[in-house]
Parts: structure tokens; C-alpha cells; sequence
């Protein structure tokens, strides 16, 4: 009987019509990402070893390049700068997260609010201020000591800024999963505070460390509007792209530049990835949450920590703010709205804030559309496990391609003569398909997250009632699933307003965005006018945000109200 069991054939379960529709549905998710993102890639790297002519070179490309000390200099300068801002902005951010964490501060839920700001901003709105406050008719500009903020001091500084609330979230995280047990331990077996510093608090937080390091450091290297503002004649790997393509319209070196600013950025995303599923294996079930006690000392040197870094964060802000109001810097510093009146501008409009409105409305509502959609399809398909994979490593991508680099694999891609899509290029709709491809993984990887909390038997009992899984996708799944998908559908938007990298290249004269307006008019002298419009997108995204709450309020009343009972 065991050889007639042993022998008898595999069956296997008859596909139906709800297998089916998800195998082509995830097959499709899989050619969409193919064309967004894989083959744009494939072009460039092709691009990287042909001439102007588009004969094959090799590597003569990457020769050149690195012959010319002019721009291999370029690559130290990136290493050096991006290796300071991120010790910077890691000290920084470990100290803010301890005191939200670990000390028994006041008003927690403000400083966390203020250190979010940098969030709503583009890179360039920091590195205007800086000009305003140390520039060469700056209110501060003694304070560097005769030093210029137009080098790697400006870069340093405005860098720091704009990734400080990456990092700190990523580390709050890390602090925020603490065992009390451990520090029971420690307390009991005499330990001073510093032993149980080391040994308990960086030991629980080390992954979050490593993780935060390097998310910092690709956001600083591959970041394009701070250097391009305020660095001057010091070259950095992102304004050197800008320099070949806009500038000498070389688009094979641009391609090289891309490629060698790719690296550093792709063993930073397997770096963070490795160091996140450390942190996670290290939680434990049985852990207890850790409640800071009173300490005088700490607790006034934490509040003095967040104080400062707080002010620092609003006080480039209200420069930014008082840049774009004052009359005329720094003759006339009565207030006036004479800079919000773009048509007087170069590079700058009213119809660029529009266009940036509708990208962060068409990014938000398409982007949350197909991520959360794909994402269902990636964790619920039970066939073709093999493109299951695939199609999962594909949504991965984009967190290891800077914008820049994606930007310019477009030009290669949809102006290339043949190609059926190049009807897109320079329209708005290439604009939305380029930010949610960058963009893609952070929601994708938020959906997937909402999704594996939902019970499987949901679609188990769905089958047994032999209701379509599209049924149940849309009156069961995507109403538990809202808090995730409103939270996608506004990181979308904040991120299509503020993006400059992943579209600098890609705009043409009928789809100006605010943030490729503030760059144009900070290119063209009209630094205040730029100052104006970067505010613009900090009240909208903020006016974004107070919606989202509300909005997110009213919905989950009417749908979660299971979640209360």
C-alpha cells in the first residue's frame, strides 16, 4: 500500500477563474514595473558605453571620466561631504529621539511635530535660507568665521536639515522598541548609567543605527537642490549629472556619472534592508515597554537638546518666510507679497504651482491606486510563485535608484526613436509615471504591511461563498485597509510636491513644477521669488497634511468602527 501511495500521480488543484484574473493581473504589475523602471535602466547602462554617434566604447566613457581630475575630484568631494553630514545628522538625531524616548520632557508631541517640518519642504527651501542667513549680505554671515557658505560648509548644513527627520524616525523607532527588562537587569546587577548606556541602549538601537546611517547617506549623496544652491564651484556627483546633460548636453557622461552615483546607493539599500531585518528578529513577545523615570540632570540636558534643534528647524523656516516677504534684501525690509507675483520672474509661475497641484493629485491618486492593488496581488496570488518573487524584487528597486539617475533614464527611454510610448514624453502624464516609480517602494512595502495584518480566512471564506476575489478586495479588504492607503496617497503627494531630482530633466515649457520653479529662479537671481515659492509648497503640503488628519478621522469613523468594539 505504502509503494501504490508512493506511485500514485500529484494532483493537481484546477486553476479557477479568480486564479487566473490575479496571475494576469500580477503579470501585468510585473510588465508595468518592467517599463518604468527596468528597461528605462537597461537603456541608460547601454548609453554609458557609446559615443555621441551611439557607437559601442566599452568603457572609454568611464576612462575619460576618471582621467579628468576635474571630474574624478568629484566622487572624494561626494564621499567626504555626504560621510560629515550623516555623522552630523546621526549624532543629532540619536540625541532628539532619546530625549522623545528615553527622558520625561515636556510638550514631546510638539518638538516631534517640529522636527517632521523639513518633510513638507524641498531641499532647495533650506539652502535658499542658508544664503539669507550667511550669505554675503546674510544677518548671521559673521558667524562662519570668514568661512563661505558656498562650498561644503553650505552643503553640510543644509543636508543636515532635510534628512534630520528620516533619520530620527528610523532611530525613534529603534528607541522606542526597548525591553524595561533589560534595564531591570542592569539596575540590579549594580551597572553605572553608562555601562547600561552601552551595553543595553546602543546595543537595542545599533540596527536602527546602521539602518538610519545609511538612508541618510544616499539621501545626501544622490540629493541634488542643496548643492546645486549653495555649492558654488564645489562639484558634487548630482550637479554633476545636471552639469553634462543640461549644460553640455552630454548625455553618454551624464549616463557614467549616474552609474557610479548608482553604487554607493545600492549597497546603502541592501545595507538598510539587512540592518531593518536585524532590528526586527531582535523583538520579543514577552518584552515590556520601558518608562523612563525622573532624572533631573537628564531630563534638562534632553530639553535643552530639543530646544535647540527645534529652534534651529523653525528658524530656517522663518527665514524663508521673511526672505519671501521683505520688500527688498536687504535695503527694505517692510513687508510685501510683490514676490509672490511670479509673472515678473524668470523660470517661475502661477501655472508651475498648478501643474506641481495636479502631479501631487494625479501621483496621489494613481500611485495609491496601483501600489495598493499591486501589492494585494504580490501577497495574495497562490500561483506563479516564481513572478510572485520577481514582481516583489521589481517594487524593491526604486529605494536604491536616485531620482536623478531615474530622471535621466527616462530622457534615454521615451525619447528613444521607435519606441511606441515616446508619445508621453514631456507631457504631464510621464511626470506622474516617473514619481510614483521613484517613490513606489515606500507605499508598496506600507501596503504589504497592512495587508499581512488581515486575516486569511477572509478570502478562504470568501472562496467557500464562491464570491469573485474582486468582491472581496473591494467590500472587505481595501475598508480594512484604509489608514494604509490614505497614508500612501499622502506620502505620494507631499513627495510629488517637494521632488526636484526625479523630474528636473523630465518637465517640458507646458508642465513647470513649483519645485523646478524654485530652482529656475534661484538660477536666474531671483533668490526671493524662489524663497516665495518654496513657502508655497510648505503651506500646501502642511494644508495637505491638516486634511489627511481630517479626512482620515472621518473615514475611519464610518469604516473602522469594528477596530472599537
Amino acid at each position: 500500500m505504502a509503494e501504490l501511495a508512493l506511485a500514485a500521480p500529484r494532483i493537481r488543484p484546477r486553476l479557477g477563474r479568480d486564479e487566473w484574473l490575479m496571475g494576469g493581473g500580477l503579470l501585468v504589475l510585473a510588465l508595468y514595473l518592467a517599463v518604468t523602471l527596468l528597461l528605462p535602466l537597461a537603456l541608460m547602462l547601454a548609453k554609458s558605453a557609446q559615443d555621441r554617434d551611439g557607437a559601442f566604447v566599452g568603457l572609454a566613457n568611464f576612462a575619460r571620466y576618471f582621467g579628468n581630475p576635474a571630474l574624478s575630484g568629484t566622487v572624494g568631494n561626494s564621499l567626504w561631504v555626504s560621510a560629515l553630514a550623516t555623522a552630523i545628522t546621526i549624532a543629532l538625531a540619536f540625541g532628539y529621539a532619546y530625549a522623545l524616548n528615553r527622558s520625561r520632557i515636556p510638550f514631546k508631541g510638539l518638538f516631534r511635530l517640529v522636527a517632521m517640518l523639513p518633510l513638507l519642504a524641498p531641499s532647495l527651501l533650506p539652502a535658499i535660507a542658508l544664503v539669507y542667513l550667511f550669505g554675503n549680505q546674510g544677518v548671521l554671515k559673521g558667524w562662519l568665521f570668514g568661512e563661505s557658505i558656498y562650498g561644503p560648509i553650505g552643503i553640510v548644513i543644509g543636508s543636515v536639515f532635510w534628512t534630520f527627520p528620516h533619520a530620527l524616525i528610523l532611530i525613534s523607532t529603534a528607541l522606542g522598541t526597548a525591553d524595561a527588562r533589560l534595564y531591570e537587569a542592569s539596575e540590579s546587577l549594580g551597572a553605572s548609567r553608562w555601562r547600561t548606556f552601552t551595553t543595553v541602549t546602543l546595543s537595542g538601537a545599533r540596527y536602527g543605527l546602521i539602518s538610519a546611517l545609511f538612508v541618510v547617506f544616499t539621501l545626501i549623496i544622490t540629493d541634488f537642490g542643496v548643492p546645486k544652491v549653495v555649492g558654488g564651484p564645489f562639484n558634487m556627483l548630482a550637479t554633476d549629472i545636471y552639469k553634462q546633460v543640461v549644460g553640455q548636453q552630454n548625455f553618454q557622461m551624464g549616463a557614467v556619472v549616474s552609474l557610479l552615483l548608482l553604487l554607493p546607493a545600492v549597497l546603502a539599500f541592501f545595507v538598510e534592508r539587512w540592518a531593518q531585518q536585524r532590528q526586527i528578529s531582535s523583538l520579543s513577545s514577552r518584552a515590556v515597554p520601558y518608562q523612563p523615570k525622573p532624572r533631573r540632570s537628564r531630563d534638562r540636558l534632553a530639553l535643552v537638546l530639543v530646544v535647540t534643534v527645534a529652534v534651529m528647524i523653525l528658524g530656517v523656516f522663518g527665514m524663508a518666510a521673511f526672505a519671501s516677504l521683505a520688500k527688498l534684501w536687504p535695503y527694505d525690509l517692510s513687508p510685501s507679497l510683490r514676490h509672490y507675483d511670479f509673472s515678473a520672474t524668470d523660470g517661475g509661475s502661477w501655472a508651475s504651482y498648478g501643474n506641481s497641484i495636479r502631479l501631487g493629485l494625479y501621483t496621489a491618486a494613481f500611485g495609491s491606486l496601483v501600489v495598493f492593488i499591486g501589492a494585494y496581488l504580490v501577497e495574495k496570488t497562490r500561483v506563479a510563485k516564481p513572478l510572485r518573487t520577481a514582481t516583489h524584487l521589481l517594487a524593491l528597486i526604486p529605494m536604491a535608484v536616485p531620482g536623478m539617475v531615474l530622471g535621466l533614464a527616462y530622457i534615454f527611454f521615451f525619447n528613444a526613436p521607435g519606441n511606441p510610448l515616446n508619445f508621453l514624453y514631456g507631457t504631464m502624464a510621464m511626470l506622474v509615471l516617473a514619481t510614483i516609480a521613484h517613490f513606489y517602494t515606500v507605499g508598496h512595502l506600507t501596503a504589504l504591511t497592512a495587508l499581512k495584518q488581515l486575516d486569511p480566512e477572509f478570502e478562504s471564506v470568501s472562496a467557500a461563498l464562491k464570491a469573485p476575489f474582486y468582491r472581496t478586495f473591494w467590500r472587505v479588504t481595501t475598508p480594512l485597509c484604509l489608514p494604509a492607503v490614505l497614508d500612501i496617497a499622502l506620502y505620494f503627494f507631499i513627495n510629488a510636491m517637494t521632488t526636484v531630482s526625479a523630474v528636473v530633466f523630465l518637465y517640458s515649457p507646458d508642465t513647470t513644477l513649483a519645485s523646478v520653479a524654485v530652482l529656475n529662479m534661484d538660477d536666474a537671481g531671483d533668490t526671493a521669488p524662489a524663497a516665495a515659492m518654496a513657502m508655497l509648497i510648505v503651506v500646501t503640503c502642511a494644508g495637505v497634511r491638516l486634511l489627511h488628519v481630517g479626512l482620515s478621522r472621518e473615514l475611519l469613523n464610518r469604516t473602522q468602527v469594528w477596530r472599537r468594539r
